[in-house]
């Protein structure tokens, strides 16, 4: 019986902020994230490229080439959202500017194929207040089923006070937030210019697994208890640090280097976060993170353009696992956690 596919990590953009990410890419900025916004919006330097496929191509053609594909491998749903750094990289202004207009054109297409898209809504974490706002009219005027951030903005972390109207408006709309990861705040940057670590291979992963421990040491989740964090790539590797981390977590709060908190970070990432799977495709990473999160907290993603269609879905067609745990984590969990209608029987 053929099993919906909802894929919950799936990277898109439009012309405009394509536009000032090429800006991005040509200024003072000694950002990390100039690397890959380079490769990926300089054409005149050819682009970054998979397998012959220009990434920017992947992104903007949502109507052409994605469909096509998703028809193919019978994909049934891509979950959108405006592609890492999103408008953080931006002024202020601008990324507001960009953030409604990007929210307002993701909102039309996924009207145009409601069966086909889903979609995260951007914001500019630069003036929370605003950026609260805009949350509201995604959700309440736009019918978006969650947001979307990429991890820091400016080197600062949503543990930090200043953010939490963000943090109260996602609560309060029962909408997850998507921490997609960026590259590495200004600290992290020296050990990881060399050898391709400042992105996916190994930079990406330490800042998002870095965010989500902040956020849960830091009594973020005191603060919003019902607050839903998503996080992406097998869970940035945090499932397989658990262990670890409420042990020590334990040590230093009895040592009185670390917060008091009134649950333990198990609890919490227990609790507060699901993860996706996206760019990993490995049974024993995900059965593990299924056996040590339980299945209602696991779903699937391709991470498209980046990654390509068809290995992800060969993966996901070929996992061992029972019938109940395939729906869950093919759409079921999707369907819950953001939103998105069940098919109708």
């Amino acid at each position: 019986m053929k099993v919906r596919k909802i894929a919950t990590e799936e990277a898109w953009s439009i012309p405009e902020v394509a536009a000032e990410l090429k800006k991005v890419s040509n200024g003072p900025s000694q950002s990390l994230d100039k690397l890959l916004v380079r490769g990926i919006y300089d054409q005149e330097g050819g682009g970054a490229r998979y397998a012959g496929v220009n990434f920017l191509d992947g992104l903007l053609d949502a109507e052409g080439m994605r469909l096509k594909q998703m028809d193919e491998l019978g994909i049934d749903m891509h979950l959108l959202a405006l592609t890492a750094p999103g408008v953080q990289m931006f002024d202020a202004d601008t990324a507001m500017e960009l953030a409604i207009l990007s929210n307002d054109i993701l909102s039309d297409l996924c009207r145009k194929y409601p069966l086909r898209f889903a979609s995260l809504a951007s914001f500019a974490p630069h003036s929370p207040k605003r950026a609260a706002k805009e949350m509201e009219r995604a959700i309440n005027e736009l019918g978006m089923n969650g947001f979307m951030i990429n991890s820091h903005t400016y080197d600062e972390y949503l543990d930090d006070p200043k953010f939490w109207p963000i943090l109260e408006a996602a609560e309060a709309l029962d909408r997850c937030i998507y921490i997609h990861p960026r590259a590495a705040s200004y600290g992290f940057k020296g050990p990881l210019q060399d050898y391709g670590m400042d992105s996916a291979m190994w930079g990406y992963g330490m800042e998002v697994g870095t965010h989500a421990v902040r956020m849960m040491a830091g009594g973020v989740f005191d603060a919003f208890p019902k607050l839903k964090i998503c996080i992406g790539h097998m869970g940035e590797a945090v499932p397989f640090w658990l262990w670890r981390l409420n042990f020590m977590n334990t040590r230093s709060q009895k040592a009185g280097r670390s917060r008091k908190t009134k649950r333990s970070m198990a609890e919490y990432f227990q609790d507060n976060f699901v993860i996706t799977n996206s760019g990993v495709e490995d049974n024993l990473a995900l059965r593990y993170a299924i056996d040590k999160l339980g299945i209602d907290n696991v779903m699937w993603a391709i991470d498209y353009p980046y990654q390509p269609m068809k290995p992800s879905v060969d993966f996901i067609d070929n996992f061992p696992c029972t019938d109940s745990e395939r729906h869950a984590l093919c759409h079921g969990n999707a369907e819950r956690i953001f939103h998105i209608a069940p098919l109708a029987d």
